[in-house]
């Protein structure tokens, strides 16, 4: 079964520094259909203008990953951290008992966009920490390339939760397959292009639940960026 998220359907927070589109209930928007999908919690997609972001505030017991689409982030923490993440690279960090973080646009003429993802953890309580990894050149490029795992194996970031996260980017004609696991989940966001599951269709901005389906075909019909969580939990 394969249930398609609308785009348009999402909420959305306007502010004259930050658009943003939640796939899930956050902030201000609440809808009690919209949840989350198992340990997924959080797609946000995030445009912020230059020179502004979010302050430093604090967060406990969530993995919080971004996926920068344009531009750059950056990042800074109570733990030491400070960094800029830029497309090609995926940022992990685990609040864990508790974290101080800011993340801002440090460009003074380009907005940036990217997503920003909640996972609730396995377990509460663990240590703070923090990851940023670069993904290799032409890895995701026809192709499904682990970003994030349980294990943290290859390239991955580290995510504390029976989970992992796949890259792609597709050009016209690019097809890739995925076998699912019975009892498991898989969400598929899209960032950029059209692609087909399964003869399904997403528009750029859909994403879709996906369940009791033994494998998939992903097919672009223009070239096309998304992510794909594989879920237990």
């Amino acid at each position: 079964m394969i249930e398609v998220r609308k785009s348009e359907d999402r909420g959305l927070a306007s502010l004259d520094w930050l658009h943003s589109q939640h796939t899930f209930s956050f902030a201000d928007y609440s809808d009690p259909a919209q949840m989350g999908f198992g340990p997924l919690r959080v797609i946000n997609e995030d445009q912020i203008q230059p020179g502004t972001g979010f302050g430093t505030h604090g967060h406990r017991d969530m993995e919080i990953l971004s996926y920068i689409l344009e531009g750059e982030l950056e990042h800074k923490d109570d733990m030491g951290n400070g960094s800029i993440i830029r497309p090609g690279e995926i940022q992990r960090m685990s609040a864990g008992t508790g974290v101080m973080h800011s993340e801002s646009n440090p460009s003074a003429d380009t907005r940036n966009r990217f997503f920003q993802i909640w996972i609730i953890p396995e377990v509460g309580g663990i240590e703070p920490g923090y990851e940023q990894n670069q993904i290799p050149e032409g890895a995701r490029d026809g192709k499904l390339c682990l970003i994030g795992s349980r294990d943290g194996r290859g390239d991955s970031v580290t995510i504390h939760q029976d989970a992992e996260l796949y890259s792609s980017i597709l050009s016209p004609g690019d097809a890739v397959t995925y076998e699912l696991v019975e009892g498991r989940g898989v969400w598929v966001q899209l960032a950029s292009g059209a692609i087909e599951i399964n003869g399904t269709k997403l528009a750029v901005g859909d994403g879709a639940a996906i369940v009791e389906e033994n494998s998939l075909t992903i097919t672009a019909s223009e070239k096309s960026e998304f992510l794909l969580f594989d879920l237990g939990g």
